[in-house]
């Protein structure tokens, strides 16, 4: 059966293997930490984890996709917090993959791939961080690799799907030119008119970054 996802993202390829290499030299320089998925600490990550879940009412035996899953933290928290339903991590970087595995090849209900074609769709999609890191690519190209990657997790989604994304009303003299800043409107006004009525833009955590939620 044909994937629709890989004709629309074939397009992005490049943006696909520089994001695979950068997080693949984070996590061999660091490990399955925060700092290996290029967060600056732990307390940080979980915060992020904790906007996202906003997004369900009672998660604990909801299917999930961790659409950029890591080394499994999202895994670890769910579990932590009782979720007893289904987790299927992605991601693009397999040195990623291979930490994910071997923190959670026991669990049962927990599987984890690098291929966007071994997934079959959930309840809910997450996505924390995938869309910081644009490298050398163009703002406006960059954009348009969201966009058709919030495609591909709407149509993953049976119930809604979350994403985070570094917000353009951070600290000018903070912003780094490698990593890419959204207009929050923008993506809380495309969610709202493409993918459903029911959408929340968060935008009141301690961090320099926004979360939103689509319900369907």
């Amino acid at each position: 059966m044909s994937d629709p996802f890989e004709p629309t993202m074939e397009r992005f390829h490049a943006m696909r293997e520089t994001a695979a290499r950068y997080y693949d030299e984070k996590i061999r320089a660091f490990g399955a930490i925060a700092r290996g998925v290029d967060w600056n600490s732990e307390e940080s990550q979980r915060l992020r984890f904790h906007q996202l879940l906003r997004l369900i009412d009672e998660p604990d035996m909801a299917s999930v996709i961790d659409y950029g899953c890591g080394y499994g933290a999202f895994a670890s928290y769910l579990r932590d917090r009782g979720f007893s339903g289904r987790y299927i991590g992605f991601d693009i970087s397999a040195p990623m993959i291979a930490q994910a595995v071997a923190a959670h090849g026991g669990d049962a209900f927990c599987s984890f791939t690098a291929d966007r074609q071994a997934l079959a769709a959930a309840e809910y999609t997450f996505a924390s961080g995938v869309f910081n890191v644009k490298q050398e690519h163009a703002a406006a190209r960059w954009q348009d690799y969201i966009i058709a990657t919030l495609g591909d997790m709407h149509r993953l989604s049976g119930k809604g799907f979350a994403f985070n994304m570094l917000s353009s009303y951070s600290d000018r003299g903070r912003q780094r030119s490698d990593l890419f800043y959204a207009e929050p409107g923008f993506y809380f006004d495309f969610c709202k008119r493409q993918f459903s009525k029911r959408v929340a833009l968060l935008h009141d955590y301690p961090l320099f970054e926004f979360t939103i939620a689509v319900r369907k």
